[in-house]
């Protein structure tokens, strides 16, 4: 297959190095840092150790698309595993991974929710925390239907909000741990446990899904083969050390019983500062929530695009409008996680958000996994690579047999639309 294919002008290439690492951050520090204490609590000094897997993990898997996107710099990750493994195998990768996108909106608008629900406790009730995470959905289509400046620019300002509370955080952590106020959990006399590491591990690593979305938004991109790879490598870094010291320190020093709630991060501030200041915290918790929500809609529109200009989706997804921007797969897509989100409204806020996030986690490692094993093909990076999949592997086993079998499932699911589209295109 050429990349070359459906190839757009320069002029649509509009996000630059800053943008990109915002687009590489703000997509990662989203709902995760901020929801996934209350998940990871249970698993104590094990999320630590987890944590530090999957830094390491995500890291090497990073560098691995930063190194296929030189080699390769208009290609996004789908179509890279096409030309190592064909067609076929491309758009398996690229239809689990959209599908992933999808899913992860549908997360990442529930923990939105899930925070505001600490200040305005009916969103707690199922149907009107469906309801207000469907308009959140809408809501971030709308900013993308106005072009990929519109939503880059969105995405600078609210990654520069979304800091705010966690640099509260922080200040309050080294407050309370220099004074000696906090009461840190032990670390456990019996030691750390591969089976809470495991299963720590791919929560965790929900938070650090995105770090391939400048790759994705290749086509966006000024300069992809020099500006992709370093906001890949430098967005990844900075948001793994931020998750580390926040995550772990919330969940090590609040009482198990504080971090079940719909915004961990307010309970903490509530605890250790005020109830007051804890309302603002999760208002500007829940625009982070929407600035990583902007981020991955803009990828759930460009996913299918590159698809369908390769031919591997039926040809009414590639058109664009005259701003390049991909209007049908936007609304096609979120059409698809309003109706997952109405699929699922009897779940409570904090138990949609886990089972969502763990299918999310599995669906993406199929485009790590095939990245990885395109890299071995073209024999780039190769240690990083092996070290990658064997990670990536590895926490498909951790998310659990019931959301890796679905994710499987699920990319089988698209193979009748692979056949429509080589038929349209009159390859069969």
């Amino acid at each position: 297959m050429s990349i070359e294919r459906g190839a757009p002008p320069s002029s649509s290439r509009t996000l630059g190095l800053a943008a990109c690492i915002a687009l590489v951050m703000g997509n990662m520090i989203g709902s995760g840092v901020f929801l996934l204490p209350a998940a990871l609590a249970p698993f104590g000094w094990d999320a630590v150790a987890g944590w530090g897997f999957t830094i390491a993990g995500s890291l090497l898997l990073a560098f691995v698309i930063a190194r296929l996107t030189v080699a390769m710099p208009d290609a996004n990750a789908s179509q890279m595993i096409a030309r190592a493994y064909g067609p076929l195998a491309g758009f398996a990768i690229g239809w689990i991974y959209w599908l992933s996108i999808i899913i992860t909106n549908v997360t990442i608008a529930v923990a939105a929710t899930a925070n505001l629900s600490s200040i305005a406790p009916v969103l707690a009730r199922p149907g009107m925390g469906v309801a207000c995470s469907i308009g959140f959905l809408w809501a971030m289509t709308g900013v993308n239907l106005l072009g990929a400046r519109a939503a880059g620019l969105t995405q600078i300002w609210t990654t520069v909000v979304k800091l705010v509370p966690i640099a509260v955080v922080l200040v309050l952590l080294a407050m309370i741990l220099g004074r000696g106020e906090a009461q840190v959990a032990p670390f456990p006399a019996q030691g750390l446990t591969g089976a809470g590491i495991t299963a720590s591990a791919a929560l965790t690593l929900w938070a650090l899904l995105g770090f391939e979305s400048a790759s994705i938004a290749a086509d966006k991109v000024r300069d992809p083969a020099r500006t992709i790879p370093r906001a890949t490598l430098i967005g990844t870094a900075a948001t793994g050390l931020i998750y580390l010291i926040v995550c772990s320190g919330i969940a090590l020093t609040l009482p198990a019983a504080e971090t079940q709630t719909g915004s961990p991060f307010g309970a903490f501030v509530s605890r250790y500062w005020s109830p007051g200041p804890a309302h603002f915290i999760a208002i500007f918790v829940a625009v982070s929530c929407l600035g990583a929500l902007n981020g991955w809609t803009l990828l759930q529109g460009e996913a299918p695009l590159a698809m369908a200009r390769a031919g591997e989706l039926p040809r009414w997804l590639a058109k664009t409008d005259a701003q390049g921007t991909p209007v049908r797969g936007l609304i096609l897509s979120t059409v698809l996680a309003s109706l997952l989100l109405v699929a699922n409204s009897l779940q409570g806020l904090v138990a949609l958000f886990t089972a969502m996030a763990l299918l999310a986690t599995s669906a993406t490692l199929w485009l790590y996994v095939g990245c990885a094993l395109a890299s071995l093909r073209f024999r780039l990076a190769v240690p990083a690579a092996l070290l990658g999949l064997g990670y990536a592997l590895w926490t498909l086993w951790g998310a659990g047999l019931v959301p890796s079998g679905s994710s499987f499932l699920l990319m089988a699911a698209g193979l009748p639309f692979y056949w429509w589209a080589r038929r349209e295109a009159g390859r069969l």
